[in-house]
């Protein structure tokens, strides 16, 4: 198979697109699909300081590395969750991913909070995954605002967020339908965040580090068995193996389709939010859903 802008031994097939690439014109074609994600949504400028997400994971390093290579001003922040072997692991591919790259890392312990997540599966009766990504969620956007940064970037990529968005339609779930997007304004107590990675997939950001050389974490965390999202990839996974493109027909869709109605109507019956008397976190409730969190743990400051 050849390279469909060279003409060189391709490297990397991408059914999705009916093309395929050597490794430096795959390497353009990720750079440029990330340009455009930019670009159509206005997601980043050359002025912003940008914290990215990094799990450990391959799209939040394959995210962090072309940020970097754009010429924005990137920091990493790294939430160490305290699960035995799986945090040590991610923390350290990390670490050394940083170093390679030259890129600034900071590195948040959550068993410094009381909030040690094998401490908080035994106490809370939530499902851990969602109580994990609930903090993460807040302490992600309270170091942004607190160290002045401008944008926090994640890594979702099409497959994580199509997973979600059949998962939202399933329930109906208006209030986040109508925040899904590859851009969540600055407002209310929030920072601005971005996904980047919406238009690439997980073989592709894989692709991506194979060729740039970049060590990620592959081994699923030992709670995350049983996920509701797990299931919803395979299904997207089948449907995009005999109708290739339909993930991103399908997003791009409801982004030009179906978001805008949805904002709409949740801005007609939408919650109001308001500081939690704690942490000033935006809540709708008493506390915020962290603060709830800390009081169950007994560890309330």
């Amino acid at each position: 198979m050849k390279c469909r802008r060279c003409q060189k031994q391709a490297v990397v097939a991408l059914p999705s697109h009916n093309t395929a690439f050597c490794a430096d014109c795959y390497l353009l074609f990720f750079k440029r699909q990330v340009e455009k994600a930019i670009k159509d949504h206005k997601l980043l400028t050359q002025n912003d300081k940008v914290v990215v997400a990094i799990s450990g994971g391959k799209d939040s390093l394959a995210l962090t590395w072309q940020l970097a290579n754009l010429g924005y001003d990137v920091t990493g922040l790294h939430i160490d969750l305290a699960i035995p072997d799986s945090s040590e692991k991610a923390r350290e591919i990390t670490t050394n991913f940083c170093k390679k790259f030259n890129i600034k890392l900071k590195i948040l312990e959550i068993k410094n909070e009381g909030l040690a997540i094998p401490e908080v599966k035994k106490r809370i009766r939530r499902p851990v995954c969602s109580v994990c990504g609930q903090i993460k969620r807040y302490y992600f956007n309270k170091f942004a605002l607190d160290h002045g940064f401008t944008v926090l970037a994640t890594g979702h990529n099409l497959n994580d967020e199509v997973a979600r968005l059949l998962s939202n339609t399933l329930r109906w779930d208006t209030a986040y339908l109508s925040d899904q997007g590859p851009l969540l304004p600055a407002e209310n107590g929030f920072m601005r965040k971005v996904k980047p990675l919406y238009r690439l997939t997980e073989f592709e950001t894989a692709n991506l580090c194979y060729l740039v050389g970049i060590e990620y974490g592959f081994t699923p965390c030992p709670y995350s068995s049983g996920a509701s999202f797990t299931y919803y990839k395979q299904l997207l996974d089948e449907l995009e193996f005999n109708q290739p493109g339909r993930k991103l027909q399908f997003y791009e869709g409801f982004l030009k389709r179906g978001q805008k109605a949805f904002k709409l109507l949740e801005q007609k019956q939408g919650q109001e939010l308001n500081p939690c008397p704690e942490c000033g976190y935006p809540t709708s409730g008493e506390l915020c859903g962290v603060c709830r969190i800390k009081k169950m743990m007994g560890v309330m400051k």
